[in-house]
């Protein structure tokens, strides 16, 4: 550690305060105390219109005030923003901050630390959140002049605007990218060109799906192929249910899938329509499977349902509320466009050349916003061991 540099707990600096439980008959309409819910958290106060605490309630509780850093201690922690409002309180126990009155570091120091934190200190068992215990335990290192905490926070400020911008423009192409290859996909297939038949799903292929019953799993057998295993880059294996040979069997039976089949999942998540390209030694499960009797090409199948229109308008009419999902009936009556076989060969080459461009261009991106995030946790790093 450099000389002139403190280590200590923030327990040390401050005193570690949390939003408690608020009940109903403690709130009103009007009064001198903002209570925000929970989703307001990282906004704008003034663009919610907040409930109030009866002021007699003010000694009861402690509230973050202007200046201070308020950190999400529930479901996703850590969290943090500089909080620039009035005195106001916050949904349940799930804000946690420090008051740093004796000013040993600057709230825009600690914000910035907060950001370099793990948040592993945590309890719970199926929710993760963050006491007040183990953030008093959590060590910061920090110049005891202030002057030179307000040059490491000029410094990190500058030069996350700039990475924030730099994310920015990448998020845009890689959008841009995506759009420009929906965009083609559209206009594909909703032309009328010659020899275009305007006819259904159901009269185009043959259309079927997996179980819906819920066979018994196995350490070993054959994979069990639902929703969750369709990608946009294909068929993925990874934690998949295996079943016995007697399941695999009568599944089969009225769904048996075959090379060239497209694959579509039709409840939950609707679309990730995949192309099977090699002998399947798998069954399905609430899975919409398009079979090929009459000699239609299943690649240009899978990139017109692949569509982001074609999606939209299936979650549109999709049924169910809590789930949704779109039943073999509708998928045989939805419309579809067929050129002939030679067009449609035709169309896929085109559309798998711009789809393999459009990839590397999505993969050219993801890496520059994944080096941005190793910068930005570099700099943090360098910040806090005294070497920016």
């Amino acid at each position: 550690m450099k000389k002139r540099w403190v280590e200590a707990s923030l327990g040390e600096i401050g005193r570690v305060s949390m939003c408690k439980r608020i009940f109903k008959d403690e709130t009103t309409a009007t009064g001198d105390i903002p209570f925000y819910k929970i989703g307001t958290f990282g906004k704008e106060p003034d663009a919610f219109i907040p409930n109030h605490i009866y002021k007699e309630y003010r000694a009861k509780y402690s509230f973050p005030k202007e200046g201070d850093v308020l950190i999400s201690a529930s479901g996703t922690i850590g969290r943090r923003v500089r909080y620039d409002g009035e005195a106001a309180y916050f949904q349940d126990s799930n804000i946690v901050w420090i008051d740093n009155d004796e000013k040993q570091v600057l709230n825009d120091y600690l914000y910035h630390f907060y950001g370099a934190c793990e948040w592993n200190s945590t309890k719970g068992a199926t929710i993760s959140r963050l006491y007040n215990d183990n953030l008093r335990r959590i060590a910061i290192a920090f110049p005891e002049s202030l002057a030179e905490q307000r040059r490491i926070v000029g410094i990190l400020d500058e030069a996350f605007e700039g990475i924030a911008t730099a994310k920015a423009n990448a998020e845009k192409n890689l959008q841009n990218a995506r759009a420009l290859f929906e965009s083609h996909l559209q206009s594909v297939f909703t032309q009328r060109g010659e020899g275009w038949v305007e006819t259904t799903l159901g009269e185009a292929f043959d259309v079927r799906d997996g179980t819906h019953d819920s066979p018994k799993y196995h350490a070993n057998g054959f994979p069990l192929i639902t929703s969750k295993n369709l990608k946009r880059e294909g068929l993925s294996f990874a934690d998949v249910n295996l079943i016995n040979a007697e399941d695999y069997a009568k599944i089969n039976q009225r769904s048996r899938v075959h090379e060239g089949d497209v694959l579509f999942a039709m409840i939950g998540t609707i679309g990730n329509p995949t192309l099977v390209t090699v002998q399947p030694n798998f069954a399905i499960k609430n899975v919409a499977l398009f079979k090929n009797p009459h000699g239609q090409s299943g690649a240009f199948l899978k990139h017109y349902l692949a569509s982001a229109w074609v999606i939209l308008k299936m979650m549109q009419e999709a049924k169910g509320t809590t789930q949704k999902f779109v039943g073999l009936g509708y998928l045989r009556s939805f419309p579809i466009n067929v050129p002939p076989l030679a067009t449609q060969l035709e169309v896929v080459e085109s559309l798998d050349a711009l789809a393999t461009e459009t990839q590397h261009l999505e993969s050219i991106y993801q890496r520059k916003l994944a080096a941005l995030d190793d910068l930005k946790k570099s700099l943090l790093h360098q910040a806090f061991s005294g070497e920016l």
